[in-house]
């Protein structure tokens, strides 16, 4: 009877007197398809694609799936086979490498690495100038600085540092570095087992900062520095573009611009590098020649080994310069 002054069938009105809550809506799961499977005939194809090539793009994998079985599936269905795609991830596919945030300390790491400038095609009175630069980075403040070099050797370290530490003024607590030969040698024949060289740790001693290295194989640590490599080029790169050329009369005249382009750039960046430098030990920063003196056997042939290698003459025009 009340069910029907209420419009309903006396089914409806039995489930709602059996529901400790009236207004509570239950659906029951069901696992059956209510409709067909649009993607029924390239899914257990795209299933084995995904195990061999987890890389594999979903919309680069549709249609080339697509174009393999034509007339199977519809382009309309493009949005739910990335999303099976994107849930089979989540369930079967590779396990991603967990990162965490790096939280930088004002005043605690320099990191430095070296970049390779081939790519923005720098030439010297019209000839090629291949070269790389050593590049150090304040993770903190983003603060750079870069100096010339003909390669990642321990001289460009030193004239590297010294010209680093001379514009900012003050030495950070930590130096972070790849695990180049510069800084580490091999200590185990699988090579996951890295040492800091001798040179190296005196380096650091003579500016009292701690030596501080990645992982091995872990380049993303250094993440700061490297990300910061393609951060400069396109900045010279745009300032060369300014300029209207890439050619330069002097290596004394790309140096001058390239210290314009790293001035322009940390005058955006000098209220945190401020933060940076208050928090770093207030220590004169002593002069760290170029060279290295060393005792040294002359043979029977009047010729001597520096570290194994016997030493060329050298003319004037061929010997190295000061930081390469």
């Amino acid at each position: 009877m009340c069910a029907q002054k209420a419009g309903m069938s006396a089914n409806t009105a039995r489930k709602y007197l059996r529901q400790d809550n009236v207004t509570e809506q239950k659906k029951t799961p069901h696992s059956w398809r209510t409709r067909a499977d649009p993607l029924e005939a390239i899914w257990p194809e795209a299933v084995r694609m995904l195990r061999d090539a987890p890389e594999l793009e979903a919309k680069a994998l549709f249609e080339h799936l697509s174009q393999r079985h034509p007339g199977t599936v519809k382009s309309e269905v493009l949005r739910t086979f990335q999303r099976r795609v994107r849930k089979w991830r989540l369930a079967e596919g590779p396990e991603k490498e967990v990162f965490f945030t790096q939280d930088h300390e004002p005043g605690k790491v320099l990191a430095i690495d070296w970049t390779d400038m081939k790519c923005l095609k720098i030439t010297i009175a019209g000839r090629s100038f291949d070269h790389k630069l050593f590049h150090a980075v304040l993770p903190y403040s983003n603060w750079e600085w870069a100096v010339r070099a003909r390669s990642e050797s321990t001289l460009s370290l030193r004239s590297g540092l010294r010209a680093t530490f001379q514009n900012l003024g003050r030495v950070p607590a930590e130096l972070l570095s790849d695990h180049s030969s510069t800084a580490t040698h091999q200590l185990s024949r699988s090579g996951r087992e890295r040492g800091f060289n001798e040179e190296y740790l005196g380096i650091c001693a003579h500016y009292e900062i701690k030596p501080r290295t990645i992982n091995v194989g872990r380049p993303q640590e250094n993440g700061s520095c490297e990300s910061s490599h393609g951060h400069l080029k396109r900045r010279i790169a745009q300032h060369l573009l300014l300029r209207g050329s890439r050619d330069f009369e002097s290596e004394e005249k790309y140096h001058e611009f390239l210290i314009t382009v790293l001035m322009s750039a940390n005058e955006r960046r000098m209220e945190k590098v401020a933060e940076g430098l208050s928090a770093m030990k207030a220590k004169p920063v002593t002069e760290l020649p170029d060279f290295k003196e060393m005792m040294v056997s002359v043979s029977n042939n009047s010729t001597i080994r520096v570290r194994r290698i016997a030493p060329s003459r050298m003319t004037p025009k061929e010997s190295p310069k000061a930081g390469w």
